[in-house]
């Protein structure tokens, strides 16, 4: 009896076996890893298209750099309002841009390339112009940075990726926009789930002849023939026609503006809009002014800024002025008249810097403003007046997206131009002023060209503590998740480029 049961027993236990052997493939594949094959690529494409909006590294440093919002604070907040190193900062783009952009649209091409013939070539060109714009970001704010060998720890187990140099990254970034672009064919397969432009392949063109013209004119200094080429090749492609093509990303209550969380929260009351800034749009009678900034006039703290106490007035706005610590800008309120710190004009975090409050990457404004400098130089064959006046009056006109309470009117764009008219004698000047205001709440990008073109013409911090002996910060450092893991291949890199500090330059900025 016993010898029946246990040859039972062993019976059972070998059907069992052979039974999980033959679903051994099924049970143990991953169906919700977002790398696996059986995840759409598009929602990795979403994943980097919402991840390419900015870190709060740059409100922290590249906005105060070109000194539109600066903070007395430090610790935490120590950058730009010292022009002192904190690599605690610097950190978040670069983690931001590589575990996230990079990641994504690295296992995306590695994935379709594996194919040989992708069966979705419009994916993959998207995906590339996505990971050309942010490979842009950063190593315009970095200089030196892995290009070839990143984001490839899925796709070839490169997890220490060696460094390339600012000028190759360049010369490949310029390749790789410009074969995207020409890859991108309307009869191919739809791409209609993506965020940013729903498929539509017309608008994802003219995104990218638009990087590739920012691309051209970021080299203008350092290569002026590559640069004009560039420019010329951009112009022919056909560049962004109206703020219909802008590269925006959406917020919704849900999924929310990170500048938005940061003014709103825990750094509410510590960030004001520089005098500077302020000053520029006041003397002007610039009615973007009156959008962008709110003043809680008399507070005397934190909880007395609330919107029903903030004046939009343009006559009542005071900006911060550089260079002052918490000990030291008491003297600045007393000698203003104000009552605290907290009486500085604000950028108006219930409208413009909301929760729900979109983020522009790259805009039909600052397309034609770059065009319009492509023009004086004679690169293009266009009117650089209108084209100046068509870019200033793009940004105006984007302030009713951001809320239509602060919308501008028609008349009142009008008026400035009129007041303000195109100046031939002084164009390279005034074309990037207002490139410089366009750029506001995009950092990296207002800190990229004010190296670039000099533009505007700002003094310097006057700290007295500072990390740099030059006039101006020139690049970020590395940051500290790098020097930990990756210290061999960034040693090479600074060797290159030169030492690992604020003031070493990016190529094409010498």
């Amino acid at each position: 009896m016993k010898n029946i049961i246990y040859r039972l027993l062993s019976l059972t236990i070998l059907l069992a076996v052979f039974s999980c052997d033959r679903n051994f493939d099924e049970i143990n594949t991953n169906t919700v890893d977002p790398t696996s094959e059986s995840v759409d690529p598009i929602f990795l494409l979403n994943n980097a298209i919402i991840n390419t909006s900015f870190s709060n590294a740059q409100i922290v440093y590249d906005m105060g750099l070109v000194q539109q919002i600066v903070t007395p604070n430090s610790g935490f907040l120590t950058g730009a309002n010292y022009n002192q190193d904190n690599r605690v900062v610097t950190d978040d783009h670069w983690v931001k841009y590589y575990e996230n952009v990079i990641k994504n649209t690295g296992d995306i091409i590695g994935q379709l390339e594996a194919e040989g013939a992708p069966d979705r070539p419009n994916l993959l060109h998207m995906t590339r112009l996505i990971q050309a714009l942010t490979f842009m970001i950063l190593t315009d704010e970095y200089g030196d940075i892995p290009y070839f060998e990143a984001g490839k720890g899925v796709t070839e187990q490169i997890v220490l990726p060696r460094y390339d140099t600012q000028e190759v990254i360049y010369s490949d970034l310029i390749k790789e926009v410009k074969e995207a672009v020409d890859g991108l064919d309307e009869g191919e397969s739809s791409e209609n789930g993506e965020v940013l432009y729903s498929g539509d392949i017309s608008k994802w063109k003219r995104f990218g002849n638009s990087l590739l013209l920012r691309l051209g004119m970021r080299l203008t200094e350092v290569n002026a023939s590559l640069a004009e080429q560039t420019v010329m090749d951009a112009y022919n492609g056909g560049l962004m026609q109206s703020n219909e093509d802008n590269y925006v990303v959406r917020h919704d209550s849900n999924f929310t503006n990170g500048a938005g969380n940061f003014l709103n929260a825990s750094e509410a009351n510590n960030f004001y809009l520089v005098d500077t800034f302020v000053d520029f749009l006041s003397d002007t009678n610039d009615p973007r002014l009156m959008s962008l900034a709110l003043r809680f006039v008399g507070a005397t703290s934190g909880p007395e800024q609330v919107i029903e106490a903030g004046s939009k007035d343009p006559a009542e706005q005071v900006g911060m002025p550089m260079g002052y610590d918490n000990g030291t800008i008491g003297a600045v309120v007393n000698d203003l008249g104000l009552a605290s710190f907290y009486d500085f004009t604000q950028v108006d975090r219930y409208r413009i810097v909301k929760q729900t409050a979109p983020m522009y990457i790259i805009t039909y404004s600052q397309t034609q403003l770059l065009l319009a400098e492509a023009a004086i130089r004679g690169w293009v064959n266009e009117n650089p007046e209108e084209l100046y006046n068509e870019g200033v009056m793009a940004h105006m006109e984007l302030m009713a997206e951001y809320d239509e309470s602060v919308a501008i009117e028609t008349a009142d764009i009008n008026a400035y131009l009129i007041e303000n008219p195109f100046d031939a004698n002084n164009a390279i000047e005034q074309i990037n002023n207002q490139y410089w205001v366009s750029c506001f709440l995009n950092g990296p990008e207002a800190f990229a060209n004010f190296r670039r073109s000099g533009f505007p013409d700002l003094q310097s911090n006057p700290y007295p503590a500072q990390d740099i002996s030059t006039d101006f910060v020139n690049r970020l450092t590395y940051p500290n998740s790098e020097l930990a893991t990756n210290s061999e291949n960034l040693s090479v890199a600074v060797s290159q480029m030169g030492p690992d500090n604020l003031e070493t330059k990016v190529w094409w900025d010498q």
